[in-house]
């Protein structure tokens, strides 16, 4: 076995950075150099599309252009058709997130970089449909295009941008989603799923333009592929229970890899899960295990709740517990198949398997502060930490996120937000092992991997009800944990200094 074949999935880790793995290990004699994953993208939130002024524009095509600071959408009703769908229960939307991000300093090069992403959903509503009530037919798309600047420039684990991905035009989520019982107390959702819109999130971080405030780095890292969260998604069932107004109950079974192989062969032969399956059709569920997830969320006040007259609002809370499980094999980070180090020249470099893998995690969103000259002023903290307790098979043993966010920062930016956030990932003390195993074998200079965290500050300021306007900078310290510069083989990744401009568009 080659050093190249006990490598992570290439889905997870930019190509810049398996180029620079690629050059270390071929100056350390053939010794084995893992490096943990980047982050999974994950796309900003879709803007509703709000109601016009009751404007039609059936007698003037034109009519969106004269409008075009009342419309819900850039193109406004579309000639009647978003009306027209709406009769019979479907929803067309679609939106545009483009960006400029660009690195001012550190990394292994310095550039502005375009890329962006449009999203298309289609959504029919059961009872205006078919007159059955609490179904919901959901299915969703993605044209990813431009350049990633964590791939060319960052070599981060936490990568710069959400939307960050391979271009292509890709099928994402096709489910559907059943409200039953009294209350709509039982949810049931069936069909190909992106666990990033439901599972482990904070509605709070979304705000953020970085990849690790949306889908954590430790299931990116440790799960097949990255785990199914976008652009992948995999086959499954969710099941949502509100058994008290305040508590809810979700769980979840999922095709454990986005991989049409086994993820002992994906990693083996270092496969990108997006190569395999450009068109996100392939619905991978044969050949895998099962990706197993329970969460509960707690909220106060309860759904429902009465304030007493005179009282203050109480500030909302929600908590979240959580743990997933998946039954796939991975690989050992620091040993072969023979029990030594796989930096040992002795070492056949088979790959040693282990059945399954862990993950727990908590979440909370909590008002801390709500102005009271104007209630939609509002200070919310959010918090989310998640670990492993496998060091053996995984890159990354832990991650966590932590900010604040303003709601309508300024006088009459009722829509507006600020943030200010940071995030942080630890690097597996085994993988890190394999570091100093390197070094010792082989007597070259070789750095030992740790963490990475990074700060951002964000705001995002609601133009019309179409558009948003958000300028980013976000400060990384120690990338890629402490990766080698391949431009000179023996410092570390500057730490990086990146800004950015994004837009949200509501077509």
């Amino acid at each position: 076995m080659n050093p190249s074949e006990c490598v992570i999935p290439a889905s997870a880790r930019p190509p810049r950075l398996r180029r620079t793995v690629a050059r270390i290990a071929a100056g350390l004699a053939g010794a084995v150099t893992l490096a943990p994953a980047a982050s999974l993208a994950a796309p900003p939130p879709i803007m509703a599309v709000v109601s016009d002024d009751g404007t039609s524009q059936g007698g003037d095509p034109l009519a969106f252009l004269h409008n075009w600071r009342r419309e819900g959408a850039l193109l406004g009703d579309l000639w009647g058709v978003r009306k027209e769908l709406a009769h019979h229960g479907v929803t067309i939307t679609v939106q545009e997130t483009s960006e400029v991000l660009g690195n001012a300093s550190g990394g292994v090069h310095q550039s502005f970089d375009y890329d962006g992403l449009t999203q298309a959903v289609v959504q029919v509503n059961s009872q205006r449909a078919f007159g059955y009530y609490g179904g919901t037919f959901n299915a969703s798309a993605l044209q990813l295009h431009g350049i990633n600047l964590s791939q060319r420039n960052l070599a981060s684990l936490q990568t710069a941008s959400g939307i960050e991905s391979d271009r292509a035009t890709r099928l994402w989520e096709l489910w559907y989603d059943q409200k039953l019982l009294a209350e709509d107390r039982l949810d049931l959702r069936l069909g190909q799923q992106s666990l990033d819109q439901e599972w482990m999130v904070s509605p709070n971080a979304l705000l953020f333009v970085n990849t690790a405030f949306g889908w954590p780095e430790v299931p990116t890292a440790d799960l097949p592929g990255g785990g199914p969260a976008y652009p992948l998604s995999t086959p499954g069932v969710r099941v949502r229970y509100r058994p008290v107004n305040a508590l809810a109950i979700q769980l979840g079974a999922f095709s454990s890899s986005p991989f049409t192989i086994s993820n002992a062969r994906a990693q083996a032969l270092g496969a990108d899960p997006q190569q395999l399956d450009p068109s996100g059709t392939s619905f991978p569920l044969y050949r895998h295990g099962v990706l197993l997830l329970a969460e509960l969320q707690y909220t106060t006040p309860a759904l429902g709740g009465m304030v007493a007259p005179g009282a203050a609002q109480p500030l909302a809370a929600t908590w979240r517990l959580g743990v997933w499980y998946d039954s796939e094999q991975f690989a050992d980070v620091r040993y072969a198949g023979d029990g030594l180090s796989l930096a040992d020249p002795a070492s056949n470099r088979s790959q040693r398997l282990h059945r399954g893998n862990l993950g727990i995690y908590g979440v909370v969103d909590k008002i801390v502060w709500r102005s009271t000259r104007d209630p939609n002023r509002t200070l919310s903290l959010f918090g989310r930490a998640m670990a492993t307790p496998f060091a053996d098979r995984n890159t990354i043993s832990a991650s966590a996120n932590l900010g604040l966010v303003l709601k309508d920062p300024f006088p009459y930016r009722t829509d507006d937000s600020l943030g200010l956030g940071l995030g942080f990932s630890r690097v597996s003390p085994h993988l890190a092992g394999l570091d100093s195993d390197t070094a010792r074998f082989t007597g070259s200079y070789t750095l030992r991997q740790t963490s990475e965290t990074y700060v951002e500050a964000t705001y995002q300021r609601q133009i019309t009800p179409w558009l948003q306007i958000q300028p980013d900078v976000q400060l990384v310290f120690n990338p890629g944990g402490g990766l080698a510069n391949p431009q000179t083989g023996t410092t570390r990744v500057g730490n990086e200094l990146v800004f950015g401009l994004r837009a949200n568009i509501l077509l």
